[in-house]
């Protein structure tokens, strides 16, 4: 990255650094979303099994990795300030704090898993897809949270183009597997929703063997020595990187688990509720991943001008990105309000839940709206490593605005499920505003500080 004098310049490095990451970004989440779509022609139990794990999952790895994005701010501002003999050590340590965390989910999980499920009083089969699916995703946590960090430290350079060439890599890996694993092909076991967790379990060990070559081989990453030096564990470094990343983790996990928790309460309806209610949500979350995007590129270009105490500069760059992902979200809303039978076609050929699905397709226009507005402003906080605020944010405006709404609506009007929705949607759109008053107090402070010296 360099320093941009014109709005064309900061446009153009704006690009450059986010189009591999929204190609990355759609490509990892089409593990997930080809998940759901081959689960859901294997048959609505399946898909209704991968909901149930996926809801438990999501918001769990959503929260652990995002602690881990906290290296992407600190290299970040290191490259800006100059700083490039801390990044190795910084990596280093992030990298044990990555393998800590996963040994530890993995040994609640084995705990916890089966008394959370009797739980939820599901269906037995549903059940039953539910456990084993997220039995077979366990294999992969530990290369997953490792690939975080090094994906982290890739992007914080603004080689962005390098993450996504790895992760474009992976996807037809994932495909391929869900192809002969879900479905029974090429000699191997049916093993129906299932599947799709051990081909991503496999995916990811995929993704951090080839992330690990392009660090030791790969230009300007070499130059850093990465994994050339063990640094000794440092309680300070994980003082610093947990006291960033734990806002950030537990901002991310506040707003994913929200979701994963309505999808919970969703249990008490039927099979067809909870696979229409999971089919949207998750192409939901597929375009959300044009907001998510933008902020983690933010993240990166507010943070080397902020390392460089360029803040006029950072903030050029918020409202670029601020604008357009407000446009972004329009013209998905717009397009969605047309073709809403087609996307719910994607993931059923159940009628009952096609049209079910197509109802809940109509509400999510509205989350695109604040997404659009919330997302890109977490990322240009995490940029200044301001991340406190946003965290109280996060639950205040979906665990007690949002989630309590919704539950009111479900229980005692006739929206029923879609009560669930509104209060999601009423929950989002309170922490675009709190947040986007925020960020404007933030700037003017920080350019007060800038033009005084």
């Amino acid at each position: 990255m360099k320093e941009t004098l014109s709005l064309r310049e900061k446009w153009r490095q704006f690009l450059i650094v986010l189009l591999p990451i929204l190609i990355s970004q759609l490509a990892l989440f089409s593990m997930t979303f080809f998940d759901t779509i081959m689960s859901g022609h294997a048959s609505p139990t399946d898909l209704a099994g991968v909901a149930i794990g996926s809801s438990l999952w999501t918001p769990v790895q959503s929260g652990l990795t995002g602690i881990l994005m906290a290296v992407t701010p600190m290299v970040a501002q290191m490259i800006g300030a100059g700083r490039r003999d801390r990044v190795p050590f910084t990596v280093m340590q992030a990298m044990y704090v990555a393998l800590a965390i996963a040994l530890v989910v993995m040994a609640v999980g084995a705990l916890g898993l089966n008394p959370v499920l009797h739980l939820m009083e599901l269906e037995p089969s549903v059940h039953d897809i539910a456990r084993d699916f997220l039995h077979a995703i366990a294999i992969g946590i530990i290369p997953l949270f490792l690939y975080t960090v090094i994906r982290c430290f890739i992007d914080a350079l603004g080689e962005t183009r390098v993450t996504m060439i790895i992760t474009l890599f992976s996807l037809p890996i994932n495909v391929f597997l869900n192809y002969v694993l879900i479905f029974g092909n090429l000699g191997f076991p049916r093993l129906g929703g299932v599947g799709a967790g051990y081909a991503s379990a496999i995916t990811y060990w995929c993704i951090l063997l080839i992330s690990l070559f392009v660090i030791r081989r790969v230009h300007p990453f070499v130059e850093y020595g990465l994994l050339e030096k063990f640094y000794r564990i440092s309680m300070e470094a994980w003082k610093e990187l947990l006291k960033l990343g734990l806002p950030i983790g537990l901002s991310i996990f506040f707003e994913v688990s929200i979701f994963a928790a309505v999808t919970l309460f969703m249990s008490e309806y039927s099979t067809i509720t909870i696979a229409a209610h999971q089919a949207a949500m998750n192409f939901a979350s597929f375009i959300y991943m044009v907001p998510m995007s933008i902020s983690m590129a933010l993240t990166i270009l507010v943070g080397f001008e902020v390392g460089a105490k360029r803040y006029h500069d950072a903030r050029r760059y918020s409202f670029l990105g601020i604008g357009i992902a407000l446009v972004l979200a329009l013209l998905f809303g717009i397009g969605l309000l047309f073709f809403n039978e087609q996307v719910a076609g994607f993931y059923t050929t159940d009628l009952d839940v096609l049209r079910l699905t197509q109802h809940f397709l109509m509400y999510s226009i509205l989350f695109l709206i604040s997404d659009a507005v919330a997302a890109p402003i977490q990322g240009v906080l995490r940029g200044y490593k301001d991340v406190t605020v946003p965290f109280v944010v996060a639950l205040v405006s979906y665990w007690v605005i949002g989630l309590p709404l919704g539950y009111v609506l479900a229980q005692y009007t006739s929206l029923e499920a879609f009560g669930y929705w509104i209060g999601l949607i009423s929950g989002l759109a309170a922490g675009a505003i709190f947040l986007f008053g925020r960020l404007l107090g933030l700037q003017k402070k920080m350019i007060r500080i800038q033009d005084s010296q």
